[in-house]
Formats: C-alpha cells, sequence, structure tokens
C-alpha cells in the first residue's frame, strides 16, 4: 500500500510540475503482478531480465492514456507472439502491440489490433498502418519505443530515429488504462521496463491527417444481437426466421470502412457467434445495385428476405496459408425494388476478427 501511495504521489508532482518524468520500473519491483504458466526473475546477456513464456506481467498501478513506453526484449527464431496490452480497461478490452518472431520481415512480423469483449482482430486489422516489414535480431537484446497520443502509436525499433511504424488510428477512444507484457508460445525475456505520463500538452506529434471521406463506404450499419449461427441453417428467406427478439445498436465503420462487430457483442462459440448487419435504402425506381463487400469469418446476405450470398473465408479454408483477413473481395448484385429496402448480412466469426464492411459500385438512384 505505501509503496504505491508514494508512486502516486510522485506521478502527482510530475504532472503538477508539467514535466514528462521518465520512471523505469524494474522487474523485481512489487508494482508487476506476475501470471500465468511460466515467469522467472533472471539474467539474460548480462543484464536483469524477466523471462515469461505463455504469461504476462501487469503494471496495475499506472493508468496510462498518453505517454512514452520503452523497454528491452529477446527472443529466439521461432513461432509466437510477444508484445504489450495497453490502455487495459479489463481483462477483455484493451489495445494491442505484438511481435511474430517468425515473421520477421515480412508484412505481418508485427500486428496492432484492439481487444473487444475478448476477442482479438488481427483479421481486420491489416496492412499498411497496422503492420510493417520489420526485421528481427535473435537470441540478443532490442529495443522498443512506443509514443502514444491521442488515438495514434509511434512505434521505433532498436533505436531508430525514423518510426519504423505508425498506427494512425487506434480503434478505441483515448482513455486511461493499465500496462501488461506478455509473451505466449515462446520464452521471451523483458528488461529496463519505462515510461512517461504525457498531457495533451506535452504531445508533440501531429494530429492525424485524414483522407477525404469515400462516399462510397457504408459507414454504420444496425448490428443485431448474437445469436447461433446454426440457427440460420437452411434458412433462405427471413420470413421463416424469427427476429423479434433481436436487439439493435447502431455501429459505426472505422474510417477504412471496416466495422468491428465485436464493440458490442459478445462472441461465444456455436452458442452468439453470429450476428445481423442491417442496411436500409430508399430508392426512387428498381435496380441492380453492385455492392462490394467484406468480412470476417462467414457471411450470408439476404435483400428483402431472400438469400442472395453465403461465403466462407474462415483462416485456412482456402489453403493451409490463407489467413482470412478481411477485404472488399466479393460483390453481389442486388436487386432493389422502388421505395423501401432491407439487406441483411448474417456475420458470423471463428477467431481472429468479427468484421463487415461494404461500398457501393454507382451511386442509387
Amino acid at each position: 500500500m505505501y509503496i504505491k501511495l508514494f508512486f502516486a504521489i510522485l506521478f502527482s508532482l510530475s504532472i503538477t510540475a508539467g514535466i514528462a518524468q521518465t520512471i523505469a520500473v524494474p522487474f523485481d519491483s512489487l508494482r508487476w503482478q506476475l501470471e500465468g504458466q511460466y515467469y522467472k526473475l533472471t539474467t539474460y546477456q548480462n543484464q536483469d531480465a524477466l523471462l515469461l513464456r505463455d504469461a504476462s506481467a501487469t503494471l496495475n498501478d499506472v493508468l496510462l492514456q498518453d505517454g512514452i513506453l520503452e523497454w528491452d526484449m529477446a527472443f529466439a527464431e521461432q513461432r509466437g507472439f510477444a508484445g504489450i496490452y495497453f490502455r487495459v480497461k479489463d481483462d477483455r478490452n484493451a489495445e494491442v502491440f505484438y511481435l511474430r518472431p517468425h515473421q520477421s520481415g515480412k508484412p505481418d512480423a508485427n500486428q496492432y489490433t484492439p481487444l473487444d469483449n475478448g476477442l482479438t482482430s488481427w483479421q481486420l486489422y491489416t496492412g499498411e498502418g497496422y503492420a510493417a516489414a520489420l526485421p528481427y535480431v535473435f537470441d540478443q537484446w532490442f529495443h522498443i519505443k512506443m509514443v502514444i497520443t491521442g488515438r495514434q502509436v509511434t512505434i521505433f525499433l532498436n533505436g531508430a530515429t525514423t518510426p519504423s511504424l505508425n498506427i494512425p488510428w487506434l480503434h478505441h477512444i483515448a482513455e486511461e488504462g493499465a500496462l501488461q507484457l506478455y509473451a505466449s508460445r515462446l520464452p521471451v525475456y523483458f528488461a529496463n521496463f519505462s515510461y512517461q505520463v504525457l498531457t495533451p500538452e506535452q504531445s508533440t506529434l501531429d494530429p492525424p491527417a485524414h483522407s477525404p471521406s469515400d462516399p462510397s463506404l457504408i459507414k454504420s450499419w444496425e448490428v443485431s444481437s448474437p445469436f447461433a449461427e446454426n440457427d440460420l441453417n437452411a434458412i433462405t428467406n427471413l420470413e421463416k426466421f424469427d427476429t423479434q427478439d433481436l436487439q439493435w445498436t447502431t455501429l459505426a465503420a472505422d474510417p477504412s470502412g471496416t466495422t468491428n462487430l465485436a464493440t458490442v457483442s459478445a462472441f461465444q462459440k456455436d452458442s452468439a457467434n453470429t450476428v445481423f448487419a442491417k442496411l436500409i435504402l430508399n430508392t426512387n425506381q428498381p435496380q441492380i445495385k453492385g455492392f462490394q463487400f467484406g468480412f470476417s469469418d462467414r457471411a450470408r446476405i439476404f435483400c428483402n428476405g431472400k438469400l442472395l450470398f453465403a461465403g466462407n473465408d474462415t483462416y485456412r479454408t482456402r489453403d493451409f496459408r490463407y489467413l482470412g483477413t478481411i477485404g472488399y473481395h466479393d460483390t453481389v448484385y442486388l436487386p432493389l425494388r422502388k421505395g423501401h429496402n432491407e439487406i441483411w448480412i448474417a456475420v458470423s466469426e471463428s477467431f481472429g476478427g468479427w468484421g463487415v464492411q461494404g461500398r457501393w459500385l454507382n451511386p442509387l438512384e
């Protein structure tokens, strides 16, 4: 209790003075909460270190919104995942950045993803702005520096003076939260952890530059409460599906056009793994409307109650290298009638990201 009180007073004094103070937290400090399969205080290559394997180290007494995080880490060239949860609200909601040692130098060598209701969404947050083809060194120390401001993160790897990765848009709004280092499937050494807390006035990053809004993108959906995917078996007309008990929430898409369905629905395998994402269109005349879309993991599209499309983009369904990442890979042509039209997409999830995206190929008439 007294240790936490001391650091709370120190933190308060530094903010009052307007100083972004670097605070080192050795891993033998009582401030760390260690959990998991294997963790050990040790020495590695002349550094005091914490070794984690399928384990985590949480700094619960720091609630950081904006700040600078730095640490050293070392791992072997083998399959696994290691990184940091930040702005942790609870064990089911946070921002995450991690490295994939086995993908060194490849486009998915690392990953930003949000954690929403216990589900990470790496299949939704891919490519530029979410990962970078960074090469790693193995079995030796390297350094990571993260600058977190607002909804941006800039990452500097191994002493780089120019950003190794820019994450221009975090999924969650900027709120303070705890910090947690972790390693999964491989042993990882951590050392020399420190943090600075930044106030908005102390941020040196420019706000993100927003590209012009694409009028073709679907910018929000009506999303239902979850239900079991099996409830839709053999359903080709929604008149045969009981929708009376569904509850609906308006959910905005991310700037990329992707809508993260886990934001509003807690995923439960088999029993609550599907939601409807609904659009309502009013047209002046009957027409055929081109609709390009993406989903993760499975989708069924109903136009005015009738099934038009069913697809499966689950991880490794096409071949052993298929990742199941979302993209505008499919197109349907919707037979719209004059007046009121409803497009319902049933989106089902297995793991890795529960999402939908859509855009029009031509304007409505």
